[in-house]
């Protein structure tokens, strides 16, 4: 922080001391900055929209999946463009409730998607399931994908 207020006072400084060259140069190197942030705008809302058509469902499935990894797990592609990571965390709620009972550790299982999945394309697999708080068995819960960080093909 210290070295941003000196850049900034300096910056100042020049352009008080000589606005004819510092003033275009100021110009320039603000009008590259505004392009940088657009474009970065862009893309995060870009993902934001390939994000908004992904179909994730989390089920509790004991009977279909390994004892190990009792959730189920469908992933629908609805988007136009190809899936090429995803990374998510499971929250677990009771039915109609708002409290997350998924507990938040370390260790806690790390989620990520198929590799490659076209558009149109479907995945599905078997997850671990998080640790949950203390009292809660699996089978009363709902459970949900949060937080999903992803990249498109373009």
């Amino acid at each position: 922080m210290l070295i941003g207020a000196i850049l900034l006072l300096s910056w100042l400084i020049l352009l008080l001391r000589y606005p004819g060259k510092a003033l275009p140069i100021s110009l320039a190197a603000l009008t590259g900055l505004a392009l940088v942030a657009s474009w970065v705008l862009w893309q995060e809302s870009r993902e934001n929209r390939h994000l908004a058509h992904l179909e994730l469902r989390l089920s509790y499935a004991p009977d279909t999946c390994p004892a190990d990894r009792p959730l189920a797990l469908e992933l629908q592609n609805g988007s136009s463009a190809a899936l090429l990571e995803l990374h998510w965390q499971i929250a677990a709620y009771r039915p109609g409730d708002s409290v997350n009972l998924a507990e938040r550790l370390y260790d806690s299982p790390r989620y990520s998607g198929p590799g490659e999945l076209l558009p149109g394309a479907s995945w599905h697999s078997c997850l671990p399931l998080p640790t949950l708080r203390r009292g809660y068995r699996a089978s009363t819960l709902e459970f949900r994908a949060e937080q999903l960080h992803g990249s498109f093909s373009r």
